[in-house]
């Protein structure tokens, strides 16, 4: 009979997979959409990582940054495309057997079970040619502007020239068919073994009142608990062990499974208990339709929950690593150039040719030169207390006075970085070193936690008589010229042309190396644009999926809500009543994830700043604000369309 009635209208397989989607493409919205979005990320990563200028820009400047950009593009693209499967095997598998009824009513018709299979796989594979095309197709008419941007992050002189992405097309297109071939073979299954008179029925069985286990509950608490302290152990204690860091996202990942799966539902039974509350105004019904959908949507608050802290903290450590007051914070000075004290002669040519190229160009700059003497077996740098004064003072910090039986203790950066302090055993090897020249034991005056001589490890500052003796008794030394330039960012031109002159005309003059703040900021932000680059797109890819997850949960349920406010209506429901009801279950749906997959990512950055000694409040301030806000958008658009819908149906 079924296949009668296409003949009859003159229709096939095609045309009839067609209109069926077309018929519901209100439902199938988000899904093409977040398929398409995802298509068009892979596709810009397939852009930049066949890009034939880029690798060749980055490798002259930095080979690190080349195989990072290399690495980078393609992890981001496994991930992306891993993601895709793992969404689209959930979307479309949870979307078809929101179409039972339809599918029992088509099999009622007379249309075969191999019909119907077929029918879905039409239909899946439709809508997934449909979103390659999109992707692809609008990933071509950005391409121009992500090129740009792109070089912009990345610092590229030479910039990124358009080209046609032969290569990036077919790679993504063929990447994504496979992937909506594998998903369509997957899914057609759905409902096979299911009685024709079940799916019919579909979703008007009764459901059972939701239930929950207080030990689970508990366990959710616990496992999250357990996973932070984990977290704060790995950073504060220096524990850095890949195992634990691993566990700890385990256990925040069990427990955020259990928290949507038993704990909220405990805490609403717990809520309908207390009479007070629950007769007041229509908490009676919000209070039991929301433990039905908490339930019913527990694993798409857990996915979007743990999708949305990964994209917070993703983006949150690559733009907190990228701010160029962290790398003036860790390397203070513009220029540094060190050489053996023996090479003095040589070496005041190089600090002449410096100081000439500096005044040339305009700049103001100061510099200080710090003799680091090393005696006896101790591996600790020692430097006299004028000197050391000196680079304070250019520093805008104060000096210290030392008696002459006094030392103080520059904190390296290993020390200032891990805030952890051992005095001792500097203490113990500056003591050595003095004994060895007759004199007595030395006292700690003080530890100097100001980034002033920016070496790793802990300096020994000591009275300068006590280094002027050290030096006549063969004590060798080791001299930095220190160069402070306020418009440092500035010098990178500077910079590039005197690493080339005094490295080739001093090669064979035993100098130490020259190295400039603005080279290394440089470098840095090459690779913290790589990392914005990867992790901002990766991480909207995953708050559209997770916003496509909410859109479709609420749209497979709307039949049901419809009937359900139809009902209630008729009950005394006002349209009033109506709108805060909606409103109620619907920021339950939005932000509920959302606000877990904050507190998270806030967990997360407050052990970034611990660990890198970096503020991150600024930056996740900006990234909570930004996505509250598209959140917030997405969610009264929603609200809006949806009560259009419902108040219709009612009027």
């Amino acid at each position: 009979m079924y296949c009668r009635c296409l003949e009859g209208m003159d229709m096939n397989f095609r045309q009839f997979a067609y209109r069926n989607v077309i018929r519901k493409k209100r439902t199938y919205a988000a899904h093409f959409l977040s398929s398409a979005f995802s298509v068009m990320a892979f596709f810009i990563y397939a852009v930049l990582l066949y890009h034939p200028d880029l690798q060749g820009q980055l490798t002259s400047s930095s080979a690190t940054a080349s195989y990072l950009a290399t690495m980078g593009l393609k992890v981001s693209q496994y991930f992306i495309f891993i993601f895709s499967f793992l969404f689209l095997l959930y979307s479309t598998g949870a979307f078809l057997k929101a179409r039972k009824k339809e599918f029992g009513i088509l099999l009622v018709l007379g249309m075969t079970e191999k019909q119907r299979m077929k029918l879905t796989f039409a239909e899946n594979m439709l809508i997934g040619l449909a979103a390659i095309a999109s992707g692809i197709g609008v990933g071509l008419l950005f391409t121009k502007l992500m090129l740009l941007v792109s070089a912009r992050l990345l610092m590229l002189e030479e910039g990124l020239r358009f080209y046609l992405p032969l290569e990036a097309v077919w790679m993504t297109a063929g990447a994504f068919a496979l992937l909506f071939l594998v998903v369509s073979i997957l899914t057609i299954r759905v409902g096979r073994q299911t009685s024709v008179l079940e799916l019919i029925k579909g979703d008007e069985k009764p459901k059972p009142e939701p239930k929950a286990s207080i030990w689970l509950s508990l366990l959710a608490v616990v496992l999250i608990a357990a996973g932070y302290g984990m977290v704060f152990f790995f950073v504060n204690y220096s524990a850095f062990f890949l195992w634990l860091l691993a566990l700890a996202v385990g256990c925040v990942v069990a427990g955020t499974y259990f928290l949507f799966t038993q704990l909220n539902v405990y805490v609403l039974r717990a809520l309908r208990r207390r009479k007070t509350v629950l007769f007041r105004g229509i908490n009676l019904m919000s209070f039991t339709d929301m433990a039905y959908r908490v339930k019913d949507n527990a694993v798409m608050f857990f996915m979007v929950a743990t999708v949305m802290a990964a994209a917070f903290s993703g983006i949150g450590a690559c733009l907190s690593v990228s701010d160029p007051g962290r790398t003036e914070r860790q390397y203070p000075y513009a220029f540094t150039y060190g050489y053996p004290s023996e090479h003095g002669g040589s070496a005041d040519e190089a600090v002449a040719r410096i100081d000439e190229s500096l005044q040339r160009e305009g700049y103001a700059f100061q510099r200080s030169k710090l003799d680091l003497v090393y005696a006896g077996n101790s591996n600790y740098a020692l430097v006299s207390l004028t000197q050391f004064n000196e680079l304070a003072a250019i520093r805008g910090l104060g000096t210290y006075e030392l008696d002459a039986d006094e030392l103080l203790i520059a904190s390296g950066v290993i020390s200032r970085n891990s805030g952890r302090y051992d005095d001792e055993p500097v203490i113990q090897a500056a003591t050595e070193v003095v004994k060895e020249n007759g004199q007595g034991v030395l006292r700690l005056k003080k530890r100097v936690g100001d980034n002033i001589i920016a070496l790793s490890d802990d300096v020994i500052v000591l009275p300068d008589v006590e280094l002027k003796r050290l030096r006549q008794e063969g004590a060798k030394a080791t001299s930095i010229m220190y160069y402070a330039v306020p418009e440092w960012q500035e010098t990178l031109e500077l910079a590039r042309k005197l690493e080339s002159e005094l490295t080739d005309g001093f090669a064979g003059a035993g100098q130490g190396p020259f190295s400039a703040l603005s080279i290394d900021h440089y470098h840095e932000r090459q690779l913290n644009g790589i990392l914005l680059i990867i992790s901002v797109l990766v991480g909207v890819v995953f708050f559209t999926f997770a916003a496509s997850f909410i859109y479709f949960r609420l749209y497979a349920d709307v039949d049901r809500d419809e009937k359900q406010f139809g009902m209630t209506s008729k009950l005394g429901l006002s349209p009033k009543e109506l709108g805060q009801l909606v409103t109620r279950q619907l920021t339950v749906m939005f932000f509920l994830p959302f606000m877990l997959g904050m507190a998270h990512s806030a967990i997360a950055f407050i052990n970034m700043a611990n660990l890198t000694k970096t503020s991150m409040l600024t930056n996740g301030l900006i990234i909570y604000g930004v996505f509250f806000g598209i959140q917030l958008l997405y969610f009264l658009l929603i609200r809006w369309r949806y009560l259009n819908r419902m108040r219709r149906k009612l009027a």
